[in-house]
């Protein structure tokens, strides 16, 4: 897979895009930004609004193709409600800190706060589809190729719109 770093565009080359390796490789780029922030000293308040900002945009467009695509899939694949409610909750709950994120700015009272709680919920998150979810999803019979390529062909749709905007 080639990323175009101008763009941030995935463009597939001869490899198709498994829908479960497209989102494990949000969760591990997801993880690297959360271990980058933590790195980071109040004295590095524009790089630490930066880093986090990326996070939040990127958990932004994986949940939306998630939701989108994936999940419903996914739930008629697996039959497990209780698992899909549990993942939409989960990330209701990650949105909320999201905003609430967007609108401060380092070195206000609770921001490393909220950036570390929302890191520990997402990899509580992470864990549970990593664990749980995609391993049933695997054994469903789903097609995830063709699953990637429409969730990676959406990805890209919501990145170049806001390129536009």
């Amino acid at each position: 897979m080639i990323v175009n770093v101008e763009l941030g565009t995935y463009m597939t080359t001869q490899q198709k895009t498994d829908a479960i390796d497209l989102l494990i490789k949000d969760h591990e780029e997801v993880k690297k930004l959360f271990e980058e922030f933590d790195t980071l000293t109040d004295r590095s308040k524009a790089k630490k609004k930066a880093i986090a900002d990326k996070i939040c945009h990127e958990l932004t467009v994986h949940t939306q193709i998630e939701e989108e695509i994936f999940y419903p899939k996914v739930r008629e694949a697996i039959k497990d409600s209780d698992l899909m409610d549990e993942a939409l909750v989960e990330h209701a709950g990650a949105k909320d800190l999201i905003a609430q994120i967007l609108d401060m700015s380092p070195g206000e009272d609770l921001y490393d706060a909220k950036v570390t709680v929302l890191s520990e919920q997402i990899e509580h998150h992470v864990k549970e589809e990593e664990e749980d979810m995609f391993p049933k999803v695997r054994k469903s019979g789903l097609d995830l190729i063709a699953l990637g390529e429409q969730m990676l062909a959406r990805k890209n749709e919501i990145k170049e719109a806001e390129l536009v905007v």
